[in-house]
């Protein structure tokens, strides 16, 4: 994992600004994050403590939490610990991945008392703990561990404390040359200095291996150095970790042309991609982190509802191959009404019990025979009316059928919609979306007596930019917002971009003053927030609200349109997200 024992050796370095500071408010908002309010001693903000099992993290954070109306029970174990209390130290074990938070609280009777918080950043092993650090005592933890877990330890109320096992493995920071080269040659040989991959994987695993807080992206950064540059392995190792004892970081991530992304404090040379530097290490895992939690809690709370679309989405995909099969017979009704009225022509040349007759076709310039299949059950006049009841059913179904393939691709394309709609939610969104689905009569309310009403909220909460021009630009991210973004919010001369041909969000220009950047940059808004999100050239479509119109009994966020204009734009996450934006 990228968040390794130098990462967390920056984080509590930046970290020592909020110590005699006071913890104001504690919030829970999910089974695995912590959210501590933190003002004074000129530091301020929100503290992220996270033991996710994949995303385990501490940092502070400017990302919105919605918190559950009642808080879990181990909220309310630190709210009464350590909320109001002052942050005394901040720590890091060692260099592992463990950091101890001590805090001074007084209790009900005014007596002051030292609690610690022990935030343990080990993958899916990962917790936050709360315990008394003069009797070593567990007070609870956000992430109970029992025998049947772990022979190693436990994490229950009223348990002793006992730190997560040893790796035996030396501090860097404290290695000489000699003890660097036996440590290093423990697994056997390391092999020649040399440039090539096998160089670096076998010199970083050897270096993973000796020594505790290089995770595996340091140890190959190391490695490759080592490779490019004459001094040898252990002058890279020395000046590297020369670096960190200096507390010299260089807060950055790189995005790999593969899509994937790796933060560290120190420079990634190894890693081919953009990069993005921070000031910060707080503000590098805030970025890094930022998209990838919120749409990891929106995909946990939403398995079923994304589960429910692609299997109705598939459904109707079978019902309009079988309709437009359906269709491609009814093409034919012509045929049968044509070899009806030849039959009728023809009924002195055939007679009951026969299976087949020969007939003139006198629709055709050359007048050729063909041989018309008959039912031997059947007189010559009921053989003819056969073949006219046919045609009369194919002629009636293909009105019938060319309806259903129309309806069946419009519910395709709200479906569609809604699937856009959670694929770009945040956590706030996800209750709009389920609305509109029981609303439209999709899935059923859970908990609510059948025929009992929810009450509709007035206006949803949406989405605002700020573009360059300082003109706001508002983006609705389900059906939901659509619709009030377009048919309540809207004013008559606001100018009003989709993508063309591609489900998406309504984005909405508020007033008629603006340039070509806001124009520009609502339509990257419109294509970042559609299906088209990862290509280039997305075509987006831009009228005035007054060619805007939803049809009668449309579903959710259905329009037509006219007098549009057209433009290209590539969506570009990063000027995105340095867009000034607000839930409004």
């Amino acid at each position: 994992m990228s968040l390794d024992g130098i990462v967390v050796r920056a984080l509590v370095r930046e970290l020592q600004s909020c110590v005699r500071a006071r913890i104001l408010k504690i919030y829970q908002p999910t089974d695995n994050e912590l959210i501590l309010h933190i003002r004074g001693q000129g530091a301020g903000g929100k503290l992220l403590l996270s033991a996710h099992p994949s995303m385990p993290r501490l940092h502070w954070t400017e990302q919105v939490w919605a918190n559950p109306s009642e808080p879990p029970m181990f909220c309310m174990l630190l709210r009464k610990y350590c909320e109001g209390g002052v942050i005394e130290s901040v720590r890091q074990v060692g260099l592992e991945r463990i950091v101890e938070i001590d805090v001074r609280h007084r209790d009900e009777l005014g007596d002051a008392s030292l609690k610690r918080l022990v935030i343990e950043i080990m993958g899916r092993h990962s917790n936050v703990i709360l315990m008394d650090p003069v009797t070593g005592v567990v007070h609870d933890g956000i992430r109970h561990v029992t025998p049947a877990i772990s022979s190693y330890r436990v994490v229950l109320p009223g348990s002793a404390y006992v730190s997560p096992p040893e790796q035996d493995k030396a501090d860097p920071l404290g290695v000489g040359e000699s003890e660097f080269a036996e440590l290093t040659s423990r697994g056997g040989n390391l092999p020649e200095l040399r440039e090539d991959s096998s160089y670096v994987d076998a010199t970083s695993k050897a270096l993973l291996g000796a020594f505790t807080g290089l995770g595996p992206l340091i140890s190959r950064e190391i490695a490759f150095r080592a490779a490019r540059h004459p001094q040898g392995l252990w002058a890279e190792f020395r000046d590297t970790l020369d670096q960190v004892a200096r507390d010299a970081y260089e807060p950055n991530i790189v995005v790999q042309e593969n899509g994937k992304a790796a933060f560290s404090a120190l420079s990634l040379t190894h890693l081919d991609g953009a990069v993005q530097t921070f000031p910060s290490v707080h503000e590098c895992l805030e970025s890094f982190y930022r998209d990838k939690a919120s749409r990891d809690l929106v995909r946990q709370r939403t398995t079923d509802l994304n589960r429910f679309l692609l299997n109705e989405i598939a459904k109707n995909e079978k019902k309009l191959v079988k309709l437009q099969e359906t269709l491609d017979e009814a093409a034919e009704a012509d045929k049968f009404r044509r070899i009806g009225e030849l039959l009728t022509a023809h009924l002195y040349a055939f007679q009951r019990g026969d299976s087949s007759v020969d007939v003139v076709d006198y629709y055709e310039e050359e007048q050729p025979t063909r041989t018309v299949a008959l039912d031997p059950l059947l007189t010559p006049n009921e053989n003819a009316q056969r073949y006219f009841r046919k045609y009369n059913k194919l002629k009636n179904s293909r009105d019938v059928v060319t309806e259903q393939i129309e309806a069946t691709n419009a519910e395709l394309a709200y479906l569609a919609s809604v699937l856009q709609g959670l694929e770009s939610a945040s956590p706030d969104d996800i209750g709009e979306i389920r609305d509109e689905l029981i609303e439209q009569g999709y899935i059923r309310e859970r908990g609510v007596k059948r025929g009992a009403k929810k009450r509709k909220k007035d206006r949803p909460a949406v989405l605002c930019y700020t573009s360059s021009e300082g003109v706001p630009i508002y983006v609705g991210k389900n059906n939901t917002q659509n619709d009030y973004i377009t048919n309540r919010l809207a004013s008559s001369s606001d100018t009003w971009l989709h993508t063309k041909d591609i489900p998406g969000s309504h984005v909405l220009i508020r007033g008629g003053e603006f340039g070509e950047a806001t124009l520009h940059e609502a339509a990257m808004l419109a294509a970042y927030y559609s299906k088209a999100k990862s290509s280039s050239s997305v075509p987006v479509d831009y009228t005035l609200i007054r060619y805007v119109r939803k049809p009668n009994g449309a579903k959710p966020g259905f329009v037509i349109y006219d007098a549009q204009k057209t433009l290209f734009v590539t969506p570009d996450e990063s000027r995105i997200q340095q867009m000034a934006s607000a839930v409004k």
